[in-house]
């Protein structure tokens, strides 16, 4: 066992502080991105579990972040050209004023029209079948568990849409919607509520006869589209959502000031606790060099203890982003991790442990081999 990992084991709890330091910098970094994430990949379930391999928008469409523009009728026809199209459906959205009977005010929804034909394109695929046949029921809606409060309804509960009564028949959980509730409803009931329009698509939902070859189909369509229209892969299109929207002014500074105030604290505090450390133990250190162990041995302790709390600290940061997420998902409130920002936060616990390392290795110029004379 080596000289750092026993110190470290022995005198665990000089280092501790330094780990929950690192902990508590990477809920900082993290945490607040992972609650973005989760909300924009909620905002974006209707369309990431529907049974579409493709989806088509408008050609100037950059990704579902703000006004996304509709579509002609006529290119229904144009993707129906490509001999794997198998199925075509347009993705109705809507919004309108909702009035609950514990509301005190109505309040803006958005509406996701959804098909509610055994295995329709826009079903959801997470919908069972008894859900499938309750939406069904014309003037039944859907409602996601996050907006019952904010809408004042409950399963069960009559309330106004559009100035239609409908009724709150199914509630969904993860579906919440960062702009606005969400509501769920079948085009049926679009259609008695007056809202449909025949001469204007939204988000066309393309189901292909081979889903392996769901990229060369959309390079193909693409190209047949003469700049028309643009096909996306569902991944390709939450992943161009969720980078649109973390660019927005507000939410890019609140992340950007929590990462450099968890870099500072996660700085700091580990530097001071090694230092401590160090400096407490600054009598055995002198004692190797009057052993004639190098300062470039002692060096290399100090960083490997270093690499050590680093990595106990992402350790512990797992463990306790790992309790914030069920305790948030206790409160339905979503939380989704992207793999890129988990190993960025991993990283840098350990270039701040390992930098905190090398501040500290002036406190060994304090061990004077001499001073063990006095």
């Amino acid at each position: 066992m080596s000289l750092a990992l026993s110190t470290l084991i022995y005198e665990w709890r000089r280092y501790l502080a330094a780990v929950i330091s690192l902990a508590l910098a990477s809920v900082l970094m993290l945490a607040l991105s992972a609650f973005f994430v989760g909300v924009l990949q909620s905002f974006t379930a209707t369309i990431d579990k529907s049974r579409a391999q493709l989806i088509v928008m408008a050609p100037d469409a950059k990704s579902l972040v703000g006004r996304v523009p509709s579509l002609p009728k006529r290119i229904l026809p144009l993707v129906y050209r490509h001999p794997e199209v198998e199925e075509v459906q347009d993705l109705t959205q809507d919004f309108g004023p909702f009035y609950g009977p514990g509301a005190t005010a109505p309040t803006m929804v958005n509406v996701m029209v959804v098909e509610t034909s055994p295995n329709a394109i826009t079903l959801p695929d997470d919908f069972t079948d008894s859900m499938r046949k309750v939406i069904e029921t014309p003037y039944n809606i859907a409602v996601d568990k996050s907006a019952l409060a904010q809408l004042g309804v409950k399963l069960g509960d009559q309330a106004t849409l559009n100035g239609k009564t409908v009724r709150v028949a199914l509630i969904l959980t993860g579906y919440a919607n960062s702009q606005a509730p969400g509501v769920v409803m079948s085009r049926q009931t679009q259609r008695l509520m007056g809202r449909a329009n025949d001469d204007q698509l939204g988000l066309l939902m393309v189901r292909i006869k081979d889903p392996s070859r769901a990229v060369q189909v959309r390079d193909e369509l693409n190209a047949m589209g003469k700049d028309q229209f643009r096909v996306w892969l569902k991944k390709e299109l939450s992943a161009a959502t969720i980078r649109d929207a973390m660019k927005q002014g507000p939410i890019a500074i609140m992340m950007l000031f929590l990462t450099a105030i968890g870099f500072v604290i996660g700085v700091v505090i580990t530097w001071q606790t090694l230092r401590g450390a160090i400096l407490a133990n600054i009598k055995e250190f002198a004692s190797l060099r009057a052993l004639g162990v190098s300062m470039a041995a002692l060096r290399g302790v100090i960083i490997e203890l270093s690499i050590y709390v680093g990595v106990i600290g992402v350790v512990a940061s797992t463990v306790l982003m790992f309790g914030l997420t069920m305790l948030a998902s206790a409160y339905n409130v979503a939380m989704s991790y992207q793999l890129g920002a988990v190993v960025q936060t991993a990283v840098l616990l350990l270039m701040i442990s390992i930098g905190s390392g090398l501040l500290t290795l002036g406190a060994l110029n304090k061990g004077d081999p001499a001073d063990l004379l006095k």
